[in-house]
């Protein structure tokens, strides 16, 4: 075999030592609950929907609440219960709680004021998924003739649904040891005002009381999510509905569509935004169970950009051409959002212009082409980011992060703490005002006020700094701080066009929900210009919002670009082959004792770098018989603090590779920590790659490897030998990986 040749723009930043004590805090320990936790929790809620959501509840709540306040706290408790179980059916021989006792008598009290009951036709569907196979069984054979004592239970399922009448089913069960929970849907539509969504159970209460969630607790005073009882009611119904959707097959989707006529009202904006969600969902459900005409339908009902394109697609596929661009010249003439206008426009350019292509085709088309080393194929934005960094750009990763960051901080007081920023529960970090996309609205003179930074050199740079020093860390629904992300914000407010920025600005005020995704991957600043990137690696699409996310930043006056990568086997890559001798496994507990690393450039080993480390812990007698290596050893070696500026130095800009590499790369990145310093590198693994390019082999370890390909390995469990073998079988993978590059193929 070939074997190796031997050879000897300055950006603000946010600097802020928490930064650093935030990424690395330490695991929290889980608090214990009270015993009755979960009965505290319903009263909480309870209490919080008494005084916040009176004004939505009718009279059969009220009276709900207060025969639940009647009831004895046991009996409360283990209706509870019941509320944070999966389902509504359950076997009562089950329901078993220690701290309750007996819970027959509460059975049985629970039952006589109707808080649980026996199961009825209206329960036949929980009912079939309650009951085991053997007793659906019982009851189709009294039932029916001739059923076949061999089928599963979704079989039978199928079979009573079809052929026995709920009530007749029923009347076959054996009900005594079913119970079912009662007022299901009056406390589902309490927890519904709580939560703004439907929700079985109170698992939010038990995570924050255990500290794995954060409640907004920046603020006391709360606004109610509905102004009144009819819109709390119609966006209560729409959210069941859409369960129904996700949980039915194509006959109840079909009822689902039937019953669509009866959906409320879309005169409140709110419930009109819901109901085009459903709109969308319901019709794309009915499309893949092959019901295109009841989804043109429900499609019909819905007025967003998604429920127009399949109007339109649909139209097209049953030949009525006619209908299809008479609907698309309506949408050009009076688009209601830009995401319609950019669908419309396209189109009707392909379908009605002679136009081919889509202009996502087209944009993704027209994209730069820039060649990047194939073992980067994992991370292609970081790919991309470490290329123009090397051609003199400085690069900075954003997506989303960016606008986000820059909205939430210049806005932090109507967002987050301000008295106008109320949410509508401690576990909603979202004021009401973005809900609502009221917020240019509600706070037009902060709106003011902040747009006026821009026409004063300094005054935005200046407001993010002390916006950002001031709230750093405080929790909030708008963005997550990451240092990164804040260095690129004030890198914009400092380079680029300040009405540019405010243009982009613009579309958060105006509708935060709707303008927070599909920003592109990358921003860059060559020669002081800002250019914003978005990164496609072979096979990728460009989705709508992206492209529509390019032409807004277009518009504002940016340069906005797609850049396509090509995967190749780059010659001038650079790769360190590492490997680490260890105190003993992964545990944290464990230490490196011995770093061997070598630094190859096109086939040839440019440099190498070995030192044994004094581990500050005891190497067990069965590792030093393995690699030799004693307390005596690295008595007087230095510890990885003395050697890790000289090692980050010699991976610098290259690929870490090793045999197994999650072992090595991760005790390396565990040394870092320990020094508070963070250490990630793009990172390809010799023993997955020669699996993947080589396979048949009986072992893949890295001694049988040698042996198969006759590679050197005279010290076996030495640092610096175990590197050097390593680096020949990279030799082996990149040849092939060549070999696939120019055949065409993916390796």
């Amino acid at each position: 075999m070939t074997s190796f040749e031997k050879s000897s723009s300055e950006q603000p930043s946010f600097d802020q030592s928490s930064f650093d004590q935030s990424e690395a805090r330490a695991p929290r320990r889980l608090k214990e609950l009270p015993t009755y936790y979960y009965h505290e929790h319903f009263l909480e809620m309870l209490k919080f929907v008494g005084e916040h959501y009176a004004h939505v509840l009718g009279e059969e709540h009220q009276q709900i609440v207060r025969e639940f306040r009647a009831l004895t706290q046991n009996e409360q408790r283990l209706y509870v219960r019941l509320v944070n179980r999966k389902g509504q059916v359950f076997d009562a021989a089950r329901l078993r709680y220690p701290e309750l006792g007996n819970t027959a008598p509460l059975l049985a009290a629970l039952r006589s004021r109707g808080w649980v009951r026996r199961p009825a036709a209206e329960h036949f569907e929980s009912v079939l998924t309650f009951l085991k196979r053997a007793e659906i069984l019982d009851v189709l054979s009294k039932r029916l003739s001739g059923v076949g004592r061999s089928l599963k239970k979704s079989e039978l399922v199928e079979l009573a649904r079809r052929h026995v009448l709920p009530a007749d089913f029923m009347a076959e069960v054996a009900t005594d040891r079913i119970v079912v929970q009662g007022y299901c849907r009056e406390i589902r539509y309490l927890l519904f005002l709580f939560f703004g969504r439907l929700q079985d159970g109170l698992t939010q209460f038990t995570m924050r009381d255990l500290g794995l969630v954060r409640i907004n607790n920046t603020r006391g005073n709360y606004e109610p999510r509905f102004a009144e009882r009819e819109e709390a009611e119609a966006h209560f119904r729409l959210a069941e509905v859409t369960a129904a959707v996700e949980r039915s097959e194509a006959a109840g989707l079909l009822r689902l569509a039937e019953e669509s006529d009866a959906w409320p009202d879309d005169s409140l904006p709110s419930v009109a935004r819901e109901r085009d969600i459903l709109a969308h969902r319901l019709g794309r459900e009915l499309e893949r169970a092959g019901e295109a005409a009841a989804a043109l339908s429900v499609y019909r009902r819905g007025e967003s950009a998604g429920c127009g394109e399949r109007v339109v697609r649909l139209l097209l596929a049953r030949g009525d051409r006619d209908a299809a661009r008479l609907y698309l010249e309506a949408r050009i003439a009076a688009p209601r959002s830009d995401e319609e206008a950019l669908i419309a426009e396209d189109l009707y350019a392909r379908k009605f212009g002679g136009k081919r292509t889509s202009a996502a085709t087209d944009e993704l088309r027209a994209g730069e082409v820039i060649e990047l080393d194939e073992s980067m194929s994992g991370a292609p934005e970081r790919a991309a980011a470490e290329w123009f960094e090397a051609n003199g750009a400085a690069s900075y990763r954003v997506e989303n992060s960016l606008w986000r960051t820059l909205f939430g901080l210049l806005f932090w007081d109507q967002l987050v703490e301000g008295a106008d920023s109320q949410s509508s529960s401690p576990f909603d970090f979202l004021p009401v005002s973005i809900r609502e996309r009221s917020f240019r609205a509600r706070h037009a003179n902060a709106v003011e006020r902040v747009f006026a930074l821009f026409d004063k050199p300094g005054a935005l740079l200046g407001e993010l700094l002390k916006q950002s020093t001031r709230h750093f860390d405080k929790p909030n629904g708008v963005f997550r701080w990451r240092r990164q992300t804040l260095d690129a914000v004030l890198a914009l407010a400092g380079q680029a066009p300040p009405q540019a920025v405010r243009a982009m600005l613009e579309h958060f005020v105006d509708d935060y929900l709707n303008a927070r995704y599909g920003y592109p991957d990358l921003m860059l600043i060559e020669d002081g210009q800002v250019r914003f990137v978005e990164v496609k690696a072979e096979g990728d699409a460009l989705r709508r919002n992206q492209l529509l996310r390019l032409e807004q930043l277009r518009a504002a006056g940016f340069a906005a670009d797609v850049v396509r990568i090509r995967w190749v086997l780059d010659p001038d890559q650079e790769y360190v082959v590492v490997d680490v001798e260890t105190t003993g496994g992964r545990g944290e507990r464990h230490r490196v004792t011995e770093i061997g690393a070598v630094r190859v450039r096109n086939g040839r080993v440019i440099d190498t770098f070995s030192t044994l480390l004094n581990p500050q812990r005891t190497i067990p007698p069965n590792i030093t018989r393995l690699t030799g290596i004693s307390a005596a050893t690295v008595a007087d070696a230095p510890y990885f603090a003395d050697v890790a500026d000289a090692l980050e130095r010699f991976l610098e800009g290259a690929i870490f590779v090793a045999h197994n590499v999650e072992f090595d790369y991760g005790f390396i990145t565990r040394e870092f920590e320990r020094i508070g310093r963070p250490f990630r590198m793009p990172k390809l693994c010799t023993c997955s790659s020669m699996r993947r390019l080589y396979p048949g082999h009986r072992s893949y370890s890295l001694a049988n490897l040698c042996r198969e390909y006759g590679i050197a390995l005279n010290n076996h469990h030495r640092a610096l030998c175990d590197a050097e073998a390593a680096a020949e079988l990279l030799l082996l993978v990149n040849e092939r990986r060549r070999e696939s590059l120019e055949s065409g193929e993916r390796p």
